[in-house]
């Protein structure tokens, strides 16, 4: 294994530095740089991540290649186990989301979790985990939502608990409430996961976050603050799935309550928009693969940009409508489809994920005493990541300072 100690010098490196709160505003959309830059740490934790001057001769010199920190993916459905692309196929056919939901989507995954053991679902997931690092993902979340139940939400937490010792990257697990099981009452298991999940989880050291899914197929605005009340009760930080089907007023009580994020945002209207933008603690997590396999409307990203909200860029990955693990790719589809500029999509795939997962004081940014974590890109410039879609432009990823894709091609 490599040593957590070293330096690398690179014709370009974007320190992406943050603060306290969320990049926002001007500060979202300035990519500050280094030509050339340096990284250097010792133990694992960076020293120096600026300009490459005054280096002594133990630094490794690149002949090109950029370096940026290690992407933060803040919104996956990890741990799952199996695929659903028949259900991809439906929707190519003609039949929507809602049209699947029951056969197929969220109860047709919480079946196939429970269907296979422990060590299936672990070994299913690993190889997913080691396909995200070797796309530059160095921290990430992970979500319950497939137990249906008690004792199985539970059950995905303790794996994704698992999971997390396993990985590479920094993992942190939220419980989310995603839908009522079958035979439930949708407020009856509100009761049930607020009550019971949240402080069984919390008793057992499983959670770092709760998370709701509010839509008209699943939960409701005052599910969500009923949901809140017991997660601050416990401690934990609060999330939401937000408008993502149709305009539910989920993202102006998500900041109303103080959540760490509002997702998906597809149907966000006027009132959102500027409850978001108005913000101090709430980041707009923005999923464009989802948008795009569902064949989706985008969210209203110009007003958001627009408006000063703080914004975030995630996988959303999940085996019914976003099967997509590569954050590289996030940031073509983000650009592309929802017309970000570079600089915001790299604010937003590092420092700000960091900041909604909690992690903000110790990785998502190139700065002396935080974690080294960072990718070493095959180009000179971040514009070449979503300039070329489909091309994994990660020639090493560093955790902790250690690599953990090996070095390729002419870069090193």
């Amino acid at each position: 294994m490599d040593s957590p100690s070293g330096a690398l010098i690179v014709p370009r490196l974007y320190p992406c530095s943050g603060g306290a709160l969320p990049l926002r505003g001007a500060a979202l959309d300035d990519p500050v740089s280094f030509a050339p830059g340096a990284v250097v740490w010792e133990g694992g934790v960076i020293t120096h991540a600026g300009p490459a001057g005054g280096l002594g001769g133990d630094a490794q010199e690149l002949q090109g290649g950029c370096i940026v920190p290690g992407f933060v993916d803040c919104h996956t459905h990890l741990p799952f186990f199996g695929w659903r692309s028949n259900e991809f196929a439906a929707r190519l056919a003609g039949r929507s989301y809602r049209d699947l939901h029951g056969e197929g989507g969220i109860p047709r995954s919480a079946r196939m979790l429970a269907e296979a053991s422990d060590d299936e679902v672990l070994v299913f997931c690993r190889r997913l985990l080691a396909e995200m690092a070797e796309h530059g993902t160095t921290a990430l979340e992970l979500k319950t939502g497939y137990g249906l139940s008690v004792e199985g939400e539970l059950r995905q937490a303790r794996l994704a608990r698992a999971l997390a010792e396993a990985a590479p990257q920094t993992c942190t697990v939220t419980l989310l409430c995603h839908a009522a099981p079958s035979g439930w009452e949708r407020a009856e298991w509100v009761r049930a996961f607020a009550g019971e999940v949240i402080p069984a989880a919390v008793a057992e050291g499983l959670a770092d976050a709760v998370d709701i899914y509010v839509e008209d197929i699943a939960f409701t605005t005052d599910d969500l603050r009923a949901v809140a009340e017991a997660a601050h009760a416990a401690g934990l930080p609060v999330r939401c799935h937000a408008d993502q089907l149709g305009a539910s007023g989920a993202a102006e009580v998500a900041v109303e309550i103080g959540s760490r994020s509002a997702d998906h945002l597809n149907s966000t209207g006027p009132g959102g928009v500027a409850a978001l933008g108005a913000a101090e603690g709430t980041v707009a997590v923005l999923l464009p693969a989802s948008s795009l396999m569902l064949r989706a409307a985008p969210p209203p990203v110009g007003d958001l940009v627009a408006a000063g909200a703080a914004l975030a860029l995630s996988t959303d990955f999940n085996p019914g409508t976003s099967p997509v693990c590569s954050m590289p790719e996030v940031v073509a589809l983000g650009c592309s489809l929802y017309g970000l500029s570079t600089g915001v999509a790299l604010a937003a795939t590092t420092i700000n994920p960091a900041w909604v997962l909690g992690m903000h004081d110790r990785l998502g940014s190139l700065e002396p005493g935080k974690r080294a974590d960072f990718v070493v890109l095959d180009a000179e410039d971040f514009v070449a990541v979503p300039y070329r879609p489909g091309h994994n432009p990660v020639a090493r990823a560093y955790i902790g300072g250690v690599a953990v894709k090996p070095e390729v091609g002419q870069l090193l």
